[in-house]
């Protein structure tokens, strides 16, 4: 029975070892710049990422997600990133300061993706131009002092607004 039980214990220190080294290989693939074959190590080991302690959790997620940033997979990116961080929130000491400060920029440039930045809507190249009538306008519409309408409503009473031109319907 003791047999039995040392033979298991040896095959699961063995098995947590693979992923160990999977996770160094991914690593060392990622620093050499080879990217697409760290990108493939860590879909391997994503299925198996729960038998990692959590310092070597938080490094998986963190070298997954910057690996995503790095070939432009932007969404995964951010999602592999905070999960590094809440990782090494709860449990410290997975990544080293240079990575968090890596991850606290690439999860800003990210975020600004779902959320807006002021950089992003000053560089609008939007041509959208609003018009409205001021309160008080209810009466009947008049066309445009410029002789373009921008909506039905700039036209009179039977006619639309086409391509800035009230055509009779």
């Amino acid at each position: 029975m003791r047999l039995r039980a040392a033979f298991a214990l040896i095959l699961a220190c063995a098995g947590c070892a693979t992923y160990r080294e999977d996770l160094y290989r991914g690593q060392r693939l990622y620093e050499d710049n080879q990217y697409e074959r760290a990108l493939a190590v860590w879909r391997v080991l994503e299925t198996d990422s729960d038998s990692l302690s959590f310092n070597e959790q938080a490094r998986y997620a963190y070298l997954r997600g910057m690996t995503d940033y790095r070939l432009g997979f932007r969404a995964d990116s951010r999602h592999w990133l905070a999960v590094a961080k809440a990782i090494d929130q709860q449990h410290g000491g997975g990544l080293s300061p240079e990575w968090k400060q890596r991850l606290e920029e690439s999860l800003d440039d990210l975020n600004k993706d779902v959320y807006g930045g002021s950089e992003r809507f000053d560089k609008s190249r939007s041509t959208f131009k609003e018009h409205v009538k001021e309160a008080g306008d209810e009466g009947t519409p008049q066309k445009p002092n410029d002789g373009k309408c921008y909506a039905n409503a700039d036209c009179p009473e039977g006619y639309i607004c086409d391509n800035k031109q009230c055509l009779k319907l």
